[in-house]
């Protein structure tokens, strides 16, 4: 887990993002468990209090469970979770498209800064 410790984003949040990426692409899958929180906290060389805020995060999300005496375990419906909340972010980017396009911007303009933002992603995530 590659994590930013002067990064502008708190860790916590960073510790939630790549939880989430892992189980959109399958490497954590539903009923996995998750590392512990000292497991974490070691791995990461970090405070176990804020792998446990991303972990009440996580949960709060719907994206993991704990069972007590057991550990984490990421919960059955997480994906499904994960896509209806993208498919929401999709639909709040149509409607801040048609507001551009109503305050005078062209299509062309949105449609070329929505790729230059996938290219920048795709360079981030080592796919350009």
């Amino acid at each position: 887990m590659n994590i930013d410790k002067f990064g502008r984003t708190p860790i916590y949040e960073q510790i939630v993002n790549v939880v989430e990426k892992e189980i959109l692409t399958g490497v954590l899958k539903p009923m996995d468990q998750l590392p512990s929180v000292r497991e974490l906290a070691m791995e990461l060389s970090i405070n176990p209090n804020t792998i446990q805020k991303a972990y009440q995060e996580l949960e709060r999300r719907g994206l993991c469970y704990s069972a007590p005496g057991q550990g984490r375990f990421v919960s059955s419906d997480s994906v499904l979770r994960l896509k209806e909340k993208s498919m929401l972010r999709l639909n709040e980017l149509c409607e801040l498209a048609r507001e551009l396009m109503r305050a005078g911007i062209s299509e062309e303009e949105i449609v070329a800064a929505i790729k230059n933002s996938a290219e920048n992603v795709g360079k981030e995530n080592g796919n350009a």
